[in-house]
């Protein structure tokens, strides 16, 4: 018995029904999926891989890559999805923090990695955007059934980096109850039947694209249409063929943008669903008066998939994240105390429930200090919970940055640029940006007598840490503002500079 795969894919094995409709206009059965997984699975125990080994996966999205998650679900293999964007310093701590014995990359950086991965005692695989590669290459002649490997749920199926204030990412181990139960909770909650088509355009190297969108696909028997990423064109056109779309708030904001997205090309969907960031008010209410629907706003985190969503029967209140969702316990505690507050005062967010991690790999005291011994586990989010049981999310404990649906830790940023030359200290924020939510911004205090480059900066930023971290604007100051005890005072820095994008 395999409870993820028996549930997600084991099911559909012999399902010609339709599961993925793919840009070249190609329809991939449940059945062809499934054994193009098995065909996949052979090739990960031929390369020596054992249940519970862990493999990461730094490639674009594709069928291939979906299957490649249940390949290592059916071969009781950990699965460890990665950004593309990664850089090969960043891959490189991931791949041996997590003991990874296989890597699948990109082909075209292949003689790149290969060095790295050798070096850290691992294989290298790999599988392009298009479904070629070293990978697909050995699974082309293997029998498309595999013997699931008995697990059960309480075995682990996924890690998922989440970057640490420290600079230091580290990796919450997830069950496969957590994926199961949430899964389960979500696809009853937002009613998704087999007669669902799920607009999806969200990468599947984080929880919301995998963990959220295509297991509820998969658990409800419905399909996907699978885009490679936002392409505002091909949503546009897709839009007709779907029924439910799940999406982070920039999604929502340049289809808005769009003349073309209006009433009539969205009457044949039943839903529309946020999350990864907050979503504005002013974009819950220029989306209804657009189309007519109103978007369902849920929150989640790496650590605990999905815990507060607004109903699908009732009302979705703007500027919420809605409601604990059955099974989950939600309060608001003192940060400091841990004791739980009244309602309406604000506070740090805690969450209880199958659906939180077991704790972060090979980091004991961290998970200690942020997954209590009762399993309620602190988010970091500042949050109000009303009398009607609402959460509202003020703020964030942490210097986090969530851009475009991405989170950005600034000491990751910050560490780079202090050892740029010229540099004696730097601090990082996140301001305001009308289409990601928030962009980085840098301030910069050089060393007496020195001016860094903005270049030089910007490709040290390069050469060390993924696009999407790269500040969008650098500016120079003789200090930065402290308070009595010295600490450095990034609110004030976000109140400087906070109308720089808007």
């Amino acid at each position: 018995m395999n409870p993820l795969y028996d549930r997600l894919f084991g099911k559909h094995a012999d399902q010609d029904t339709p599961f993925l409709h793919l840009m070249s206009g190609e329809t991939l059965t449940h059945a062809q999926f499934v054994g193009q997984a098995a065909q996949l699975a052979h090739v990960l125990v031929g390369a020596g891989l054992q249940p519970g080994d862990r493999l990461a996966a730094q490639v674009d999205k594709s069928p291939e890559a979906l299957a490649l998650y249940a390949a290592c679900v059916q071969a009781g293999v950990i699965f460890l999805p990665l950004n593309p964007a990664y850089t090969r310093d960043e891959l490189s701590y991931f791949v041996e923090n997590s003991g990874a014995k296989l890597v699948v990359g990109d082909p075209a950086k292949a003689d790149d990695l290969r060095p790295m991965v050798e070096r850290l005692g691992a294989t290298l695989m790999t599988l392009a955007g298009d479904g070629s590669g070293t990978l697909t290459e050995a699974a082309a002649d293997q029998p498309e059934k595999f013997d699931t490997v008995a697990r059960s749920e309480d075995d682990l199926a996924a890690f998922l980096y989440t970057s640490g204030t420290t600079g230091r990412s580290k990796g919450a181990m997830l069950t496969q109850r957590n994926l199961l139960s949430n899964s389960d909770m979500l696809a009853d909650y937002w009613k998704f039947t087999a007669d669902d088509v799920l607009l999806h355009a969200l990468p599947i190297f984080h929880t919301h694209g995998l963990f959220v969108a295509s297991n509820i696909t998969l658990l409800a028997g419905g399909s996907m249409i699978f885009l490679p990423k936002f392409d505002q064109d091909a949503m546009i056109a897709m839009l007709p063929k779907a029924t439910a779309m799940m999406g982070v708030p920039t999604f929502y904001t340049r289809l808005l943008d769009d003349p073309r997205f209006n009433r009539d090309l969205t009457k044949g969907m039943r839903l529309f669903i946020s999350g990864s960031a907050p979503l504005l008010a002013e974009t819950h209410q220029r989306f209804e008066d657009r189309t007519g629907h109103r978007i369902l706003e849920r929150y989640g985190m790496t650590e605990t998939n999905m815990s507060t969503s607004n109903p699908y029967d009732g009302e979705r209140r703007a500027g919420t994240v809605g409601l604990p969702l059955p099974g989950v316990e939600a309060k608001v505690c003192d940060p400091e105390t841990g004791e739980t507050l009244p309602r309406g005062e604000v506070g740090v967010l805690e969450v209880r429930g199958d659906n939180v991690f077991k704790g972060y790999w090979q980091m004991p005291e961290k998970t200690a200090a942020e997954l209590r011994d009762d399993g309620f586990f602190i988010t970091g989010d500042l949050a109000t919970q009303g009398p009607d049981d609402y959460v509202t999310i003020v703020g964030r404990n942490k210097d986090l940055i969530i851009s475009g649906g991405y989170n950005i830790y600034p000491k990751e940023i910050e560490l780079v640029l202090d050892d740029c030359p010229g540099v004696m200290e730097s601090a990082v924020i996140g301001v305001p940006h009308p289409d990601f939510g928030e962009t980085v911004v840098a301030v910069i205090v050089p060393q007496k007598g020195e001016t860094p480059q903005e270049a030089a900066l910007m490709q040290a930023c390069t050469d060390s840490l993924a696009k999407f971290k790269h500040p969008r604007r650098f500016i120079t100051l003789p200090e930065l503002p402290r308070n009595t005890m010295g600490k450095v005072q990034k609110n004030a820095l976000r109140e400087d500079y906070k109308g720089l994008f808007t």
